[in-house]
């Protein structure tokens, strides 16, 4: 086995260029995942498509991305570093072409399916890639940069597309990606270094099946529980999915190489660390999904100004994740999570008693601190339960919390929406007014959203920060 492994030395000197590269790359990768969520109505009208319809190109982007995401742990040990990002990156650009192309729903649709294929394979390859070429002193700091990047992209997207859509058609967003994907690639072919240790492990391609099988069903369930599609439906095909992924992990114990090595949750802070990812993660995407509703809804502002409210918070949780980076690689996380809940905590139960006479600035300023709250935890979180693990598994530590991340997303939004629009539904039959019924809602899943963040905070006490015992794991 050790005959079958490829290392090579790492300059120095490229560190910064490499990570550059990379961190640019998943900006663009995920800036594309929420481009379209302003088009979503013209682009009904436009293809004469239902809503349950349009929003397969929400949910199609998000499984696929999700199923690319444990693939790529197998591919990060069978390919090297700078082949597979200019694979996923010719994914990217042939799905992005694709759709600037479009004129119609299923070809737009599997042109987002490409897009995603690439986005899916970009992320977990540039945290692996940077977890190699940095040292544990500055791990922190450079994977607090690329949390940025993948917070930050899902974020602007639909901000920046909104300004664009103002004075062009939907095509107009591919377009302008395309020079900025191929820009991408050139400084890739020029700075990138194979840095992955092949293992070159054999391809087992049914858990390939049964973990695409299962992904994509488990995430499929949960997206469409708010939905209104049939239940019974949604029901099964969630059920074939758990059970897909009960084969998939029982088969991974079996295997001498496994396509994801799940016996990393022996570590109990990588374990808790995910699932303090999973929360930060939860929190920022549904507040992103359910303020537009509520500004929209309650406060009666218009689409374009709900965008550009959310803007100031995507931006300071920008700013503030590389600075979380520092102190974690400074102090480490005993305090500074514990404390980033608190910061979350506090705003979302001011949040939580939101009515259709709170003000606009109220509600950006309590998001903004959630966002800092975000950054001060989900970047440190996740470097920290990655690093409690051996070298050799860093592919499936990355692939498993960022595969968590996506389902944490996916379950929010549709238990959230839900429990919002529940709460509304009952409101107005109490002969509630809109403005009323909306913010009910909105308040009601906000208190949810807050009884989780006081779990994660408790959580969170149980984390340590031990330099000795990640520096013998490397």
């Amino acid at each position: 086995m050790e005959a079958m492994k490829t290392t090579r030395p790492i300059p120095k000197i490229n560190t910064k260029a490499i990570i550059g590269v990379l961190v640019l790359s998943a900006f663009i990768a995920t800036f594309n995942e929420t481009i379209l969520n302003v088009a979503l109505s013209s682009l009904m009208k436009e293809m004469n498509v239902t809503a349950v319809t349009i929003q397969w190109l929400i949910t199609g982007y998000m499984i696929v991305t999700s199923v690319m995401v444990p693939v790529t742990a197998f591919l990060i040990q069978s390919f090297e570093t700078k082949q597979l990002y200019l694979g996923a990156m010719t994914l990217l650009l042939i799905g992005t072409i694709c759709a600037a192309c479009s004129g119609s729903f299923p070809m737009l649709l599997i042109s987002r399916m490409l897009q995603a294929s690439g986005t899916g394979m970009m992320i977990p390859l540039m945290m692996n890639t940077v977890l190699m070429v940095t040292s544990p002193q500055n791990r922190g700091s450079a994977m607090a940069v690329c949390v940025c990047a993948i917070s930050l992209g899902p974020a602007l997207g639909p901000t920046v597309s909104g300004i664009i859509l103002q004075s062009f058609s939907w095509h107009a967003l591919f377009i302008m990606l395309a020079p900025i994907i191929c820009f991408a690639m050139i400084l890739g072919y020029i700075f990138l270094i194979n840095v992955s240790t092949l293992t070159k492990p054999k391809i087992d391609i049914l858990s390939i099946i049964l973990s695409t099988l299962g992904i994509g069903a488990v995430i499929y369930g949960i997206s469409s529980l708010s939905g209104d599609g049939n239940k019974m439906t949604i029901g099964i095909i969630f059920i074939i999915g758990l059970l897909a992924l009960i084969i998939f992990s029982k088969r991974q114990l079996s295997l001498k190489q496994p396509m994801l090595e799940i016996r990393i949750f022996k570590y109990p802070i990588f374990s808790i660390g995910v699932i303090l990812v999973m929360i930060s993660m939860m929190t920022m995407f549904t507040m992103n999904v359910m303020l537009p509703m509520y500004l929209q809804g309650s406060l009666k502002v218009s689409t374009f100004v709900a965008a550009i409210a959310l803007l100031p918070a995507s931006l300071a949780n920008g700013f503030i994740t590389p600075i979380g980076g520092k102190i974690y690689d400074k102090f480490g996380v005993k305090v500074l999570i514990p404390v980033g809940f608190i910061i979350i905590l506090i705003p979302l139960a001011m949040l939580s008693r939101s009515t259709c006479n709170t003000s606009l600035i109220t509600v950006i300023i309590s998001y903004i601190v959630v966002c800092i709250g975000v950054g001060l935890t989900m970047s440190p979180c996740q470097t920290n339960s990655l690093t409690q693990l051996p070298k050799k598994d860093y592919p499936h530590g990355v692939a498993i919390v960022n595969t968590f991340q996506q389902i944490s997303a996916a379950l929010g939004s549709s238990l959230f929406i839900g429990i919002m629009s529940a709460s509304q539904l009952k409101a107005m039959n109490n002969l509630a007014s809109e403005k009323v019924a909306v913010a009910t809602g909105f308040s009601s899943a906000t208190s949810v959203s807050a009884a989780i963040v006081l779990v994660g905070l408790c959580l969170s006490f149980t984390l340590r920060f031990n330099k000795n015992q990640i520096k013998s794991k490397q």
